[in-house]
């Protein structure tokens, strides 16, 4: 879900590129330490996951895992999301550096926004490996985040020129069934991840967490 160079307009595009520098800005103060090799290892996760691109008709989508990345970093998925966009524009012509801005907001904010409410919801729950509400919640923060970023997109190109209503109506259409995948994707990583590292999961360490094997009653 790349925009390109040259597509939008300048309106657009300042406006989008001042809010992307808040959210990096935030996201810079709120990395430390511990979150540093986290955030590298989600930035090379999804940069890698962007390269994997799903058939869908006559087109063809990616994946992006950019849900588990506002869930395990918070505001630092800014920043992590942001870096991966300089890499694929830089090494593939993905996207462009006049749309950096752009296309950072669309996809960190959603991720971030919904990371932050799963995190609130996973706080006050029992959760394991095998709880349902893991699962749950997964797919949810997997599948939203990428369905936003897709409105999101649609979007920017919709106020950019009533010519990209066509567009911004297929990237709709064409992404509905990457974001089911994204959506598993990410419920199942979130569900390894409580069982062989937890330690990696800020939530994990707030929430009432039960190890593999137990459960409430």
């Amino acid at each position: 879900m790349h925009i390109v160079d040259g597509v939008l307009g300048a309106p657009v595009l300042i406006g989008a590129s001042m809010l992307a520098v808040a959210g990096v800005a935030r996201g810079l103060s709120a990395l430390d330490t511990e979150s540093i090799p986290r955030a590298g290892l989600l930035t090379a996760v999804f940069f890698i996951a962007s390269l994997i691109h799903v058939p869908v008709g006559a087109s063809s989508a990616h994946l992006m895992l950019t849900g588990l990345m506002g869930l395990l970093l918070g505001w630092a998925a800014f920043p992590a999301i942001l870096v991966g966009l300089l890499l694929q524009a830089a090494f593939f012509g993905f996207g462009g550096l006049t749309v950096i801005g752009v296309n950072t907001l669309n996809l960190a904010f959603p991720a971030v926004v919904i990371g932050l409410l799963a995190h609130w919801i996973l706080v006050r729950s029992d959760i394991s490996p095998r709880s349902a509400t893991v699962l749950v919640v997964g797919f949810l923060v997997g599948a939203l985040s990428f369905g936003v970023s897709a409105l999101s997109v649609a979007g920017v190109l919709a106020l950019s020129g009533s010519e990209f209503l066509v567009a911004a109506k297929l990237i709709l259409i064409v992404q509905i069934p990457v974001m089911l995948v994204e959506g598993a994707m990410t419920a199942a990583t979130l569900r390894l991840l409580l069982s062989v590292r937890p330690e990696l999961l800020p939530v994990a360490a707030h929430a009432r967490f039960l190890p593999a094997g137990r459960t409430t009653l």
